[in-house]
């Protein structure tokens, strides 16, 4: 695919060894792909010398832009930082730990021409745990019931669309991020192929089973009615078993001539009644607690300062 222009946008967090070979891998593959690009890096509150690996690079890569934000917001708020302020037409998201081979994008960007608006690089073989694999798989389902379209199963990290799609959540402001939910308000058409995935280069992943059950969780109550509606199949069904349970009680008294004998009986059903209506309660609470935070008007971020050799330095 042939394009004038593309931004390249990659969260940063705890990544100081492996950013000199990142930027190489790209230097080497993005002049190849268009005329003029960028390299925007958010430091989202790394905890390591990130930022100044990312102050160096800037003076090393005329392309690159750097970012740092006030603190860490999450992979996804931080890519959304990077999207509204990218200038190209297309735009190219991945990881900071090369797990997402550079070489791979002319791949996404093929696919693009296509006639699709977003383009996901889906891993060949999944290089994670059981635990970490069960997660992934919960995501992809919270996901697919947010975004209601098929490949949200195929979802990842590594993705390429146009730029365009902004738009349609340009005035986005809750701190509970997904970028994928973002893009399919301003399109149904996606597409995935299969890329080459490589093992990290140093460190560990810090996207761990129970972040990941948790980022499923924000999807579902950040973007979907679904768990209310579950909420009320919930009680409906327990609503017939109390039902069900209160014909077995009459029609045994009116039958044995007797009513069913013991405390144990009872308090089993009063502890699950009592369950499903905590549940129940648990969601709304959920929601009611996003409603809070949206009526609090906090951000999805907040920049720290910007470096770039092209690009006017700011704070914020």
């Amino acid at each position: 695919m042939e394009i004038d222009s593309l931004s390249v946008i990659i969260p940063v967090y705890n990544s100081a060894d492996i950013l000199p070979v990142l930027l190489q891998r790209l230097d080497a593959v993005l002049p190849n792909l268009a005329p003029q690009f960028e390299v925007i890096l958010v430091n989202d509150g790394s905890r390591d010398s990130s930022w100044d690996a990312i102050l160096r690079l800037t003076q090393k890569y005329p392309w690159a832009y750097g970012i740092h934000l006030m603190r860490n917001y999450g992979q996804h708020n931080a890519l959304l930082c990077g999207i509204r302020v990218a200038k190209h037409p297309i735009i190219v998201t991945m990881d900071d730990d090369l797990q997402h081979p550079p070489e791979e994008i002319p791949k996404l960007l093929n696919k693009l021409a296509d006639g699709h608006d977003v383009v996901y690089g889906t891993p060949e073989n999944e290089q994670h745990g059981l635990w970490r694999d069960l997660a992934s798989q919960i995501t992809k389902l919270a996901m697919q019931a947010s975004m209601g379209i098929k490949t949200a199963r195929d979802v990842s990290a590594f993705r390429v669309f146009h730029t365009r799609l902004r738009d349609a959540f340009a005035d986005y402001s809750n701190p509970y991020v997904s970028i994928d939910v973002l893009l399919a308000w301003g399109t149904a058409h996606f597409a995935a192929v299969k890329v080459r995935s490589d093992l990290r280069l140093s460190g560990k992943s810090n996207y761990t089973f129970a972040k990941l059950v948790t980022h499923a969780i924000n999807m579902m109550t950040g973007f979907s009615t679904l768990p209310l509606q579950l909420a009320i199949y919930v009680g409906f069904t327990f609503t017939l078993f109390g039902i069900g349970v209160f014909c077995y009680v009459v029609g045994r008294y009116l039958i044995l001539g007797y009513s069913v004998p013991g405390f144990p009986f009872l308090a089993s059903i009063i502890a699950i009644f009592s369950g499903a209506q905590l549940f129940a309660l648990g969601i709304i609470g959920e929601y009611l607690a996003r409603i809070h935070s949206r009526v609090m008007n906090r951000p999805a971020y907040v920049v720290g300062s910007t470096i770039s050799q092209d690009r006017i330095d700011n704070s914020a």
